[in-house]
């Protein structure tokens, strides 16, 4: 359960009356924020290809990959997430 300040963090940061579209998306951005820092940990394993040279470059392309990765697997249905969080801040809006 979250507490009180936690309820007024989410208030306003969502609005007493935010709107349902407002709130899922709020849920897939976190969904999306989590999958990028769990896959992050999958890719530091993966060498770079000596084809295309490494470096910071391609360094900084993998992250960005990472990145749309964990959002379109999140806008694609997810791993359950969102839709957990989604109930969780209808909720607390609705004060249940």
């Amino acid at each position: 359960m979250l507490t009180s300040k936690a309820n007024t963090d989410i208030e306003s940061k969502l609005g007493k009356s935010a709107s349902r579209e407002r709130i899922r998306e709020v849920a897939e951005d976190f969904e999306a924020v989590f999958l990028t820092e769990m896959m992050g940990h999958m890719f530091k394993g993966i060498k770079p290809n000596e084809r295309f040279g490494g470096g910071n470059g391609e360094n900084v392309f993998n992250s960005l990959l990472i990145q749309e990765y964990g959002k379109s697997i999140a806008q694609s249905g997810g791993i359950g997430l969102a839709d957990n969080i989604e109930r969780q801040l209808i909720s607390l809006q609705e004060g249940k």
